[in-house]
């Protein structure tokens, strides 16, 4: 009976009832907000998997790019 879990009917029916609880109109707002959510819990899971113990940005110690000065032209 259920050797392969979903099937594509299932699948189907799933999809039937979110139309039904939700409507065409709340569908595409509910799930604009679920990616921006799943977004945000994966941004936060990856500063805190890169957290070392010391403060700072996630990227690196270089935030900011330094300007460098050209070297002195010969002349």
């Amino acid at each position: 009976m259920l050797r392969n879990g979903l099937e594509p009917w299932h699948l189907l029916i799933v999809a039937v009832v979110f139309l039904l609880l939700f409507g065409t109109r709340k569908l595409p707002d509910t799930a604009r907000a679920l990616g921006k959510s799943m977004r945000i819990l994966k941004s936060e899971a990856k500063a805190m998997k890169g957290e070392s113990g010391t403060p700072g940005p996630v990227g690196g110690p270089a935030a900011e790019p330094t300007a460098q000065e050209p070297p002195p032209a010969a002349g």
